[in-house]
């Protein structure tokens, strides 16, 4: 069987991999020059910075790709469970460390917040609870099927659901669980991971502490860029072909079925095609004459981002490889975004990897990944608020850590939701594809499937179970399950 990819994002690799372990022939084809889509890396004056995600949680499905391919991971893919998730920036001076440990972090909420410890424990209860009982069903199957629904285990899962507090905000169960502004900030801001809003997406996101604090937070050896080195290599070592700087211009679809991809200005034949592509430009762009599921494509998109790559001149020794510094009014932020705008007193987020990677800084310096929830693109001035937004950030993280920031930067390179689009073909700039501010927010993502176009498949960021490295990948898992059901 012979199967065409196109493009090479996490979840194109890990679909090929998996394509390939089975014996088939797999070409991936791929607009860009290099593999991995948004987990990518650049160096800028002898600092190294990962260009997209920064977050590296269930590794397990990473390491699922290699047992489909039947390779050791040993001395290929390795990776640091952290000690420390992530620190806490306040502006009135409160710093908390979210320790790996969940009996150190209840400690630390209890001597720096005066919350009681037990309050901590009883929401990462309350998370892992959630998601063993919903994780099967809404992240690793197909919802689009018929034979996920028949499942014992699912239908039981189905009798608790008023229970996984789907009908409520993810704000009102932090406010109920944990109650400390404070503490509800910090729990909240989990929504983000998805690129959703806290005080609009469903409780049941609250089972996303659970990766992060019961599961563990990691990081790769080489950051997070050797995710995309590891796969790729693993790919091509399993007989995959890669066609890079080559757009694919066309899925040829006859009889209902999806038959060639136009590439070059030439048809090539495959068996079974599957996108990587964002799904609205899969359609846009390759299914021109093809009915188009207008109510998917058209839902609510997620958050999108500002992103700053600084050189640094210096080390901060409070800072870590995660780091937080929250806004004084986070509700309001969250409405600017959904106002399509950035709000002035945005919270920022530090990602550091010379902390654990020395080499990807020169000696005494970091490689700041700064980034700033930002709307998606609907014709806003970015330029004019880009210089805004910089400036605002430079004097927060000036404020918190008392330094002047600004003098310190060596190099910089910027990313916003316009270049987020051209870069990585994701519809208006969205990170995550359609935001989860919806109750039936996992219901409505497009399949990895087309019901209309027999042997035409999809997997990525925009296309069910959602946007983030797990994710991706597990959408391709999917595929693989799907297509050979």
């Amino acid at each position: 069987m012979k199967i065409g990819i196109i493009g090479a994002g996490v979840a194109g690799l890990a679909a090929a991999i998996r394509m390939a372990s089975r014996g088939y022939q797999v070409e991936v084809f791929e607009a860009n020059s290099y593999p991995g889509g948004k987990l990518s890396q650049f160096e800028l004056e002898g600092y190294r910075f990962d260009a997209g995600p920064s977050l590296f949680t269930m590794p397990q499905y990473v390491l699922d790709v290699f047992e489909a391919a039947g390779v050791d991971p040993k001395g290929r893919f390795e990776f640091d469970r952290l000690e420390t998730v992530c620190n806490y920036f306040w502006e009135d001076g409160t710093r908390l460390s979210a320790f790996a440990d969940e009996e150190a972090f209840a400690q630390e909420v209890e001597d720096k917040l005066q919350v009681p410890a037990e309050r901590i424990r009883k929401v990462m209860a309350d998370s892992e609870r959630k998601y063993k009982m919903t994780g099967q069903t809404f992240l690793e199957k197909s919802l689009h099927k018929v034979s996920t629904w028949t499942n014992w285990g699912i239908l039981k899962s189905m009798l608790l659901i008023p229970t996984f507090d789907l009908f409520t905000s993810m704000n009102k169960v932090n406010e109920r669980l944990v109650q400390h502004p404070k503490l509800v900030q910090l729990f909240n801001r989990f929504a983000t991971y998805n690129g959703s809003n806290p005080y609009k997406a469903p409780g049941l996101l609250t089972i996303i502490p659970y990766f992060e604090h019961r599961i563990g937070a990691f990081l790769p050896k080489g950051g997070m860029h050797d995710i995309t080195l590891a796969l790729f290599e693993l790919a091509k070592e399993k007989g995959v072909n890669f066609h890079f700087d080559t757009p694919v211009q066309e899925i040829i679809v006859e009889n209902g079925r999806a038959k060639a991809l136009q590439v070059n200005d030439k048809p090539q034949s495959f068996d079974r095609i599957i996108s990587n592509m964002d799904a609205f430009f899969t359609y846009q762009k390759l299914l021109p004459k093809a009915r188009h599921p207008h109510r998917i494509l058209r839902q609510e998109k997620s958050t999108s981002a500002i992103i700053f790559y600084w050189g640094i001149q210096q080390q901060f020794p409070e800072l870590d490889l995660h780091n937080i510094l929250f806004s004084e009014d986070y509700r309001a932020e969250f409405d600017h975004l959904a106002k399509g705008k950035v709000y002035q007193d945005p919270t920022i987020y530090i990602n550091i990897t010379q902390k654990y990677c020395p080499e990807d800084a020169p000696a005494g310096g970091e490689n700041w990944f700064v980034m700033i929830n930002a709307p998606y693109d609907s014709g806003q001035d970015w330029e004019s608020i880009i210089q805004r937004t910089r400036t605002q950030a430079l004097q927060k993280i000036t404020r918190i850590l008392g330094q002047d920031i600004e003098a310190l930067i060596a190099c910089e390179e910027t990313l916003q939701p316009l270049t987020i689009q051209s870069k990585t073909a994701s519809h208006l700039g969205a990170l995550y594809g359609t935001s989860s501010n919806n109750t039936m927010s996992a219901f409505l993502r497009h399949p990895n499937f087309s019901s209309r176009i027999k042997d035409l498949y999809f997997c990525g960021g925009s296309v069910h179970p959602g946007g983030g490295i797990p994710l991706c990948l597990l959408s391709a898992k999917i595929v693989d399950d799907v297509m050979h059901a």
